[in-house]
């Protein structure tokens, strides 16, 4: 294992991986934590945040271009943000259950279902636990 190609990407990539990096263990200290709690409404909403800055920041990274600069990975980022959107709406609003199917949709869908992805040869994850 080598950091050394998140060290070369550009500095979106290595924002993007630090914030995608930083939800996978939010989301771990979250399932840990008695739901409702403060501290589950606190480290909801940084996992919120961060998870709307690896939506973002994916709009700025275009190594897949199959429409002009974007991929079907953009169409995901769009579909991440409405469903944080969604998620907090029906939390505040409420809505236990549909909150906790969203973001559940969201950790297993997008976090967990996207992230592997990066493992594909040629990725900067890849690179970094599979040699490249």
């Amino acid at each position: 294992m080598t950091l050394t190609p998140l060290f070369n990407a550009t500095p979106v990539i290595q924002i993007h991986t630090a914030l995608a990096v930083f939800a996978v263990a939010l989301t771990i200290a979250i399932f840990t934590i008695r739901r409702g709690s403060p501290a589950h409404r606190i480290l909801g909403w940084i996992w919120v945040l961060s998870m709307a800055g690896v939506a973002l920041s994916s709009f700025w990274i275009s190594d897949i271009r199959l429409i002009g600069p974007f991929s079907p990975i953009h169409l995901l980022s769009v579909f991440v943000l409405v469903q944080l959107i969604s998620a907090v709406r029906a939390a505040r609003s409420g809505q236990v259950q549909r909150h906790r199917q969203t973001m559940r949709g969201l950790v297993f869908g997008a976090l967990i279902g996207a992230g592997a992805f990066t493992f594909l040869p040629g990725r900067v994850m890849y690179q970094i636990f599979l040699g490249g």
